[in-house]
């Protein structure tokens, strides 16, 4: 009897910790960026190119500057001197791709940074399994 009470209370607290937002990610889901939609923008510079960030080990996206794997503060420190300088209204794209994106530990310091410095329009790329089969493996641009 203990033992389902106990489930029961584990089950109600779960809910209001979900419900509370605790566990809510730092983005909205409108804010992911499907990555042929970014490969699209890449491909023709007659369209408005954002600022391309990785936040993880390795950024191969065209166009793209890396700051380090977010997960460690002194890179969330060069991501902030980085934006230091940058308008509140630029469109900012930032990635990793190193995992699967549930389980990646360097967007989220990230993406909460730039909520933090109000920045409006920011976008994370949506990579569901990794930038090798998100992107690579499409054929998507990468750097030199």
């Amino acid at each position: 009897m203990h033992r389902i009470f106990a489930l029961f209370a584990l089950l109600f607290v779960s809910g209001l910790v979900v419900g509370s937002g605790i566990l809510e990610e730092p983005w909205k889901p409108e804010q992911l960026l499907a990555p042929a939609d970014l490969a699209h923008r890449i491909t023709h510079p007659d369209q408005p190119q954002p600022l391309l960030i990785c936040v993880g080990p390795a950024g191969p996206i065209k166009g793209s500057l890396e700051v380090g794997p977010g997960k460690e503060p002194e890179n969330i420190d060069t991501l902030k001197s980085l934006l230091a300088k940058e308008s509140r209204d630029r469109q900012i794209v930032i990635y990793c791709g190193c995992c699967p994106f549930i389980k990646c530990p360097n967007v989220r310091p990230a993406f909460r940074l730039l909520n933090e410095l109000g920045f409006k329009n920011h976008r994370l790329l949506d990579l569901p399994n990794n930038l090798k089969a998100d992107w690579i493996d499409k054929g998507y641009p990468l750097g030199e």
